[in-house]
């Protein structure tokens, strides 16, 4: 049997164990293990790995423990901006959009993006229309509301600070998710979704919707997801880094992943983690933080659940 698998997060950063509750610990690996289950009930039912990273985001992006979709942060204006990229690695289409609004699955429309425009970016106003277009509901803030998301907020709202969610230390909910997973056709696929960082301006936007930075497929080499710091990961094109560091220099997937999480992202500053999958199926989730929000299932049955540092990569 051809070998299939997923994997996912739910951000890095500060996650410390003596600061999380037990009840917590046991909410957000509820949520992941429910996400990883989907997604790999899609890829042992014949189906596309998009469809499988699609489905596994969406269930991320409705829990309201991650910053993505439901769980989304405040923007200095007290509304809530998304992003998210989808890529297939079988055809190098690609769909991404960008400070979006009133949209409970930003992950779909960037989707849509791939499949029924001409596009692979669409942003702000122009987004929003395409999503009206494709008959999407646009649901009000209050969807979006949660009480620690907004206070959060209220603690550096009207100063100059922004705050990313994956690095607050304290007692605090946690980052931007994606997915990635190999099918039973050996085509990959990789997708992203965030609510960007607490209090942000003048229409920020990180690494999760650049194709090539947070978001990266092609089954020549690989499927990459990232959480960080965006600004870094922008700059080191990190998911791609990755990819080309197995195409041209001919290193193991594990290998590519971490020299850029443990090498290059550190020597530019910033932090954070990725998952990916190769085109054999192979898996990794390599971070430089205290802890990640992971899991990982494979058809060989292999299955991991983790938040710190005590369960490694999982590879063939």
């Amino acid at each position: 049997m051809n070998k299939f698998s997923i994997a996912i997060h739910g951000g890095a950063g500060t996650l410390l164990k003596g600061q999380m509750t037990d009840e917590k610990e046991i909410a957000y690996k509820a949520a992941l293990q429910t996400a990883i289950d989907a997604g790999y009930e899609v890829l042992k039912n014949d189906g596309s790995a998009v469809d499988a990273v699609e489905l596994a985001v969406k269930l991320l992006e409705d829990s309201p423990l991650f910053n993505a979709g439901k769980g989304s942060v405040f923007t200095a204006e007290g509304t809530h901006e998304m992003d998210a990229a989808i890529m297939d690695g079988e055809t190098l289409n690609a769909g991404a959009v960008s400070l979006i609004t009133g949209i409970k699955n930003p992950v779909s429309l960037a989707k849509d993006v791939m499949e029924k425009s001409e596009h692979v970016f669409l942003a702000g106003a122009g987004a929003m229309e395409f999503a009206k277009k494709n008959n999407y509901d646009i649901v009000t803030s209050q969807y979006f509301y949660d009480e620690l998301r907004y206070q959060q907020w209220q603690d550096i709202k009207g100063s100059d600070s922004f705050q990313l969610d994956h690095s607050v230390k304290k007692d605090s909910k946690f980052g931007t998710v994606g997915a990635v997973a190999k099918d039973l056709h050996g085509n990959v696929a990789a997708a992203t979704s965030t609510g960007g960082m607490t209090n942000k301006k003048w229409g920020r936007v990180g690494d999760s919707p650049m194709i090539g930075a947070g978001n990266y497929a092609n089954n020549a080499t690989c499927a990459v997801s990232c959480t960080g710091s965006g600004e870094f990961f922008i700059r080191g094109v990190v998911a791609y880094d990755v990819s080309c560091l197995m195409e041209y220099k001919g290193w193991s997937l594990a290998e590519a992943a971490s020299e850029v999480i443990h090498k290059r992202v550190l020597a530019l500053g910033g932090d954070g983690g990725l998952i990916a999958v190769d085109a054999k199926g192979n898996i990794t989730m390599p971070f430089n933080t205290e802890g990640m929000y992971r899991a990982s299932r494979t058809s060989e049955g292999k299955t991991e659940v983790s938040i710190y540092k005590e369960a490694g990569s999982v590879t063939e």
